[in-house]
């Protein structure tokens, strides 16, 4: 009976404990992440095995296990970190548990518009933050487009801030959005991406923030039947692989990697566009009563915020800085 019970454990511990493996000339990797089969990002990271199986002539395979398969974000990261697991993606307001830089991603309405966060990626700036993986035993890859995050619930509409006094709406195990949603009247509860569905239900939250494409496929609009869009972050996320595991590969598999995680990123922009207004249209068609709040009451509650994000540390600052002139320019 023991043994019965004992063979799962042991099946996932040899299943971790194999991460990078060689089979004759092919070299092995374990990609693991919490979403389902049909979402965007994990469409982009198949698209981006096989890029890689191509590009290196079969010598490089890349195994995706996606929907918790393998932890959920945070134990994910916390196996990249040892080498247990070779590639993962995470939201960045997860990932800033583990740095603070991160937090820039999480300041409210940072960004002007959807080609302002793409430049910002694409250049200078999101180069340098995927490299500040590095110390924390990371290496940063790409950015996957999560879209704007805006809150959904159940009993009435979001039209102000106003509305979310005395609302329990459920966020991210992230400090950023803990703060974020507590000044503007609401209740945040943490919770994790699994148990979202039941605890809007019961009664537990009573709302929730996420983009158009994780609010449909969630099926939480099936509870939450008021979308308000303020947009008030844009938080991507950031495709990791393991140091350990990237300083492992011969220079030649390091470069075909990371082309198969650029292109990647590219091809998951038109997947993820296609997404949201999918999911928006399917929403209304249910009855979900889509609401286009004005922002500037939510900018003017947050500027507090925005000012302890100023005064964290000289490094935040700047780069916070440094994302407004790209905007100016």
């Amino acid at each position: 009976m023991f043994a019965r019970l004992l063979l799962p454990f042991l099946f996932f511990a040899l299943l971790v404990l194999s991460s990078c493996s060689r089979d004759s000339d092919i070299t092995v990797l374990k990609l693991g992440h919490g979403l389902d089969s049909t979402h965007p990002v994990h469409l982009a990271m198949a698209y981006m095995a096989e890029r890689a199986a191509e590009y290196s002539e079969g010598n490089i395979r890349i195994d995706v296990y996606p929907g918790q398969q393998l932890g959920t974000e945070r134990e994910l990261l916390e196996l990249l970190q040892i080498g247990s697991v070779d590639i993962t993606k995470v939201s960045s307001s997860v990932i800033e548990g583990f740095d603070p830089i991160y937090k820039v991603f999480s300041v409210p309405f940072l960004f002007v518009d959807e080609e302002h966060r793409y430049n910002v990626w694409d250049g200078e700036i999101g180069r340098e933050l995927l490299d500040a993986g590095e110390r924390i035993r990371l290496m940063g890859l790409t950015y996957y487009d999560a879209g704007t995050r805006s809150f959904y619930t159940k009993d009435r509409p979001i039209n102000h801030p106003d509305d979310l006094t005395g609302l329990r709406i459920r966020v991210q195990e992230s400090p950023a959005s803990i703060q974020m949603v507590n000044l503007l009247g609401g209740s945040a509860t943490p919770i994790s991406w699994g148990e979202i569905y039941t605890a809007l239900q019961q009664g537990i939250v009573d709302g929730a923030e996420n983009n158009a494409p994780s609010f449909y496929l969630s099926r939480h609009y099936e509870v939450a039947r008021y979308y308000s869009l303020n947009e008030h972050t844009a938080v991507p996320d950031i495709l990791y692989i393991s140091l350990s595991t990237w300083n492992r590969l011969t220079e030649a598999e390091q470069e075909i990697i990371q082309q198969a995680a650029d292109e990647s990123a590219i091809y998951q922009r038109r997947l993820w566009r296609e997404a949201t207004d999918r999911a928006i249209q399917e929403v209304k068609e249910d009855g979900v009563t889509i609401i286009y709040p004005d922002k500037q009451p939510f900018i003017d509650r947050l500027e507090p915020l925005y000012q302890v994000y100023m005064d964290e540390s000289d490094e935040l600052k700047q780069f916070i800085e440094r994302i407004q002139e790209l905007a100016d320019g």
